[in-house]
């Protein structure tokens, strides 16, 4: 009940807010309110261009949430939370079946209370989906070996083929490789005929292959001559691999800050991660369900870091590694709490380190606050960062280091909320450790955890105006007239949000760019594409324009447009203007 308690606060209390944002998030919301709309559930569009480099589950899942629940943010998170929940209630039965009963419940409470779990289900990506049905696939076919039971042969298989139609084909590579090396590594490897492959694969097909069948037909002649099949298996699987997708639009991460981030998208359990080496046997013919499981996270996790460590990255694209490595994390810390040397060793250690970054945590929000505490409070936090462009803003994190003393006036509460949390919390639960009270002490850290998310939450809500134009949206669609154009200048992730609360076709000027670029040549292609000098022509006609600019691109269309740009509303860094 605790559990449901903590994922009804922190992820049922964050569906409602805030906006969707602009990029990612927003672009695949508008993917799925498409296909909500359209009803065609094979090929996704986003503002009337095929989106095909996204396989379809998610935005089903989303699509059927909208008709069910209306086109509303709650309603776009609602499969994200839901994935949450099925993540914690897999990460707990199957940390209890092979650790027991208090590994089952830490791994549940890892589940909810870790930063990256929490993080990257604020925006609409796929991750925390396919990171729950690899890791049933796995589960299901390391329990299927240990009770030989056909059932869970198949229910892994169809959970991998959901994973297929989740992200691609990371999913069968990532189990499928997991599989074949834990054979290998546990001296199993004639094992092999057990797997069901030929009725296994065929259940495969049967659910993952119609979809992309079908996406192939409907959606040939693209550039090139290259339709689907090259663009989604070619361009997006193989290429984005090797760096070489068009169009190049994808970086990767520096070696020490990809590597070194996971301490902080699994904080504060990172901080137990010694906890969970704990020495696995090779080799042996009888081995026990929580040695077979060891291994098997040991080597999923590994593989999903290493693949990812060699390709392109984003920081969330090793999601899929959070639940082996949460059980591992859960086993290791329950095993050395009920050990006789439970106050020794690492979990002592770990634990003064808990409470030394909470006090330094909470000194610098509570710096921030003494620094502010005469500003006035600002509505759009975006007016008073300091816009240092730490990492190019291509880090989750980035804007932190834009926080300037006039911003935590914008900030007083969440950060009040985090500096109590972070000085009392890690505190307590070390006075608890040092009694050896470590169920209360794990628990502790768990709440703190838990009242960091939600003050995170509120912040978030704060840079809504800076991270969102759903308030420039709303304030266009009351003056929209039937015959006014919308555009936004430059690549539609600029402004996604905008599309989504707009419900309507908007001109891309100079936006054939990145997840617009393949659809756009497609000779059906709706024209909604402009070029400078269109842009020009339509500023001068009698009918009203609107148009988009991001901070980014203002120098550059005032150039274009001369003195004729009429300011009609601003927030964050990006304007709108209009021609009357």
């Amino acid at each position: 009940m605790a559990l449901l308690f903590l994922f009804a606060v922190v992820y049922i209390g964050s569906l409602f807010s805030p906006a969707l944002l602009d990029d990612a998030d927003a672009t695949h919301a508008e993917a799925a309110r498409e296909m909500s709309a359209s009803n065609d559930f094979v090929t996704l569009k986003v503002n009337g261009i095929r989106y095909l480099e996204k396989p379809p589950l998610p935005y089903w899942a989303a699509a059927l949430s909208f008709k069910s629940f209306g086109q509303n943010e709650a309603a776009l998170r609602v499969p994200l939370c839901l994935g949450v929940l099925l993540s914690m209630v897999l990460a707990m039965a199957w940390s209890r079946r092979a650790f027991g009963v208090r590994a089952g419940v830490y791994a549940g409470l890892f589940v909810l209370t870790a930063a990256g779990f929490y993080l990257f289900t604020r925006i609409f990506i796929p991750e925390v989906l396919l990171g729950l049905l690899i890791a049933s696939t796995l589960y299901f076919w390391l329990t299927a070996l240990d009770e030989r039971s056909a059932w869970r042969w198949y229910a892994g298989y169809a959970a991998l083929a959901l994973s297929a139609l989740t992200k691609g084909l990371v999913g069968p590579v990532f189990a499928g490789g997991t599989a074949v090396i834990y054979l290998i590594a546990a001296g199993e490897w004639r094992r092999w005929r057990e797997f069901h492959l030929p009725t296994g694969i065929l259940l495969f097909a049967a659910i993952a292959a119609p979809w992309h069948i079908l996406a192939g037909i409907r959606n040939t002649g693209g550039a090139e001559g290259h339709g689907f099949f090259w663009f989604y298996f070619v361009n997006e699987h193989y290429l984005r691999f090797l760096g070489r997708r068009l169009p190049r639009d994808y970086n990767k991460m520096p070696a020490a800050a990809y590597w070194l981030s996971h301490l902080a998208w699994l904080f504060p359990w990172s901080l137990f991660l010694p906890l969970a080496a704990t020495r696995v046997r090779f080799g042996e013919s009888e081995r026990t369900f929580a040695e077979k499981t060891q291994l098997i996270c040991w080597i999923y996790a590994g593989l999903v870091l290493i693949f990812f460590a060699i390709s392109t990255n984003q920081e969330y694209y090793t999601f899929p590694a959070y639940i082996p490595l949460i059980i591992l994390l859960s086993a290791g810390l329950a095993r050395q709490e009920q050990s006789e040397n439970g106050n020794r060793g690492w979990l002592l250690s770990a634990q003064w380190a808990y409470a030394g970054l909470g006090v330094l945590i909470a000194g610098a929000l509570f710096s921030g606050l003494w620094s502010s505490r005469q500003m006035a409070f600002v509505p759009d936090i975006g007016t008073v960062l300091a816009k240092r462009g730490v990492g190019d803003y291509t880090l989750s994190m980035s804007h932190f280091f834009d926080l300037t003393d006039a911003s935590f006036a914008a900030l007083r509460l969440p950060a009040t909320i985090a500096a109590i949390a972070m000085f009392t919390g890690p505190l307590f639960a070390l006075w608890l450790r040092l009694r050896s009270k470590h169920y209360a002490a794990t628990w502790t850290m768990g709440a703190t955890a838990a009242v960091f998310l939600l003050a995170a939450h509120i912040a978030l809500v704060r840079f809504e105006p800076y991270l969102s134009s759903k308030g420039m949206a709303e304030k266009l669609e009351q003056q929209l007239r039937s015959g006014d154009r919308v555009m936004i200048y430059g690549d539609q992730s600029y402004g996604s949000s905008m599309l989504f609360y707009l419900r309507q076709p908007i001109y891309l000027v100079n936006g054939n760019t990145t997840s617009m670029y393949f659809g756009s040549t497609f000779p059906d292609a709706p024209k909604v594409f402009l070029n400078d000098q269109e842009l020009r022509d339509a500023w001068r006609e009698s009918t009203r324009v609107y148009l988009f600019v991001p901070g980014s691109k203002l120098n550059h269309v005032e150039e274009v447009l001369g003195p004729r740009m009429k300011l009609f509303a601003h927030s964050g860094e990006n304007t709108i203007f209009t021609n009357r």
